[in-house]
């Protein structure tokens, strides 16, 4: 057995004028209430409100909501208290670069508190250019581009670990990238508007099941486990999904959030469940047939067949 004690973090709303000493104060307090974890999973974009929601073209007020080093000032009582528990951790947050390069960020600790392990959001939603006919904005392809580091995995605690970011749950790709690798746990962050802004009849109802779908979907397809995380409630007016959840590599749900708050939902999983689907169903090596799938790789949108 190789138990990994998961904590998953969710994060209620957080205000556009909250402070990021006060956002850390929270982290802590959760990490406190999840005594006893080897692990705690943190949402996207942990640190602030989820600013890609407001237009701005003043590249200071831009710039405000993104961490030029990790960890800093702001974020090492964090780092402390996880040392001082033996918890590694992982969560998202908006990175500037040297270089002036925007990317929307998740890192993953171990236990002493060196990052192991940096993702950047590969599946940006939303648009580019501020959109009249939305009810709300969605601009992370302005305020971001698309990450540079595809889909690794590293190993930390005696097991494969990957990152993604919430759209990223959507695509199989995703998963199956980091499934390739061998890929044991996926921890995934997401800031989720309850209402989709260009279908507001859809409603939370379908927004929650699809975000497990796509995460129950991503384990068993390759037999991993999925720590998916929301920060939810109500920012600034707007509501997002919460649903937070660890799913196993069968795919079923073995722990969910019950509010929309700050909450640990917490489970202790074991990587060696994950060896099972790997040498039967999901054996790739035996049942992949990777020369049909060229269309994959080598196109984006829909090619229609000839009428």
């Amino acid at each position: 057995m190789r138990v990994i004690n998961v904590a998953a973090a969710q994060m209620g709303a957080i205000q556009p004028d909250e402070s990021r000493e006060a956002v850390v104060e929270r982290m802590v307090k959760l990490m406190r209430d999840a005594d006893g974890a080897d692990l705690i999973v943190y949402p996207e974009l942990t640190l602030t409100t989820f600013f890609p929601r407001y237009f701005t073209d003043q590249q200071a007020e831009i710039d405000k909501w993104f961490e030029t080093s990790m960890p800093n000032t702001v974020t090492e009582p964090l780092f402390a208290e996880a040392r001082a528990r033996n918890m590694a951790m992982s969560f998202g947050y908006a990175e500037l670069t040297p270089e002036g390069r925007h990317f929307n960020t998740a890192i993953l600790t171990d236990k002493v508190g060196n990052i192991v392990g940096k993702y950047r959001k590969v599946h940006l939603p939303g648009h580019a250019e501020v959109d009249d006919e939305r009810t709300h904005q969605h601009l992370e392809k302005y305020y971001f581009e698309p990450g540079d580091l595809g889909f690794p995995v590293f190993r930390t605690m005696g097991g494969i670990f990957g990152m993604a970011i919430c759209n990223d749950r959507r695509w199989p790709e995703t998963y199956r990238v980091m499934g390739l690798q061998g890929v044991e746990m996926v921890l995934i962050g997401y800031n989720t508007p309850s209402v989709n802004s260009q279908r507001g009849a859809e409603g939370p109802k379908k927004r929650l099941f699809h975000s497990s779908l796509v995460v129950q979907s991503g384990a068993y397809q390759n037999s991993t486990w999925v720590v998916s995380v929301a920060k939810c409630g109500v920012e600034d007016g707007h509501p997002l999904i919460a649903g937070s959840l660890i799913a196993n590599p069968d795919g079923e749900v073995v722990a969910v959030a019950v509010t929309e708050e700050d909450e640990i939902v917490q489970y202790p999983c074991d990587l060696d469940d994950t060896v099972f689907g790997k040498q039967t169903v999901f054996d790739f090596k035996r049942h992949r047939r990777t020369e049909h799938y060229g269309r994959i790789v080598s196109q984006t949108g829909v090619e229609l067949p000839p009428e």
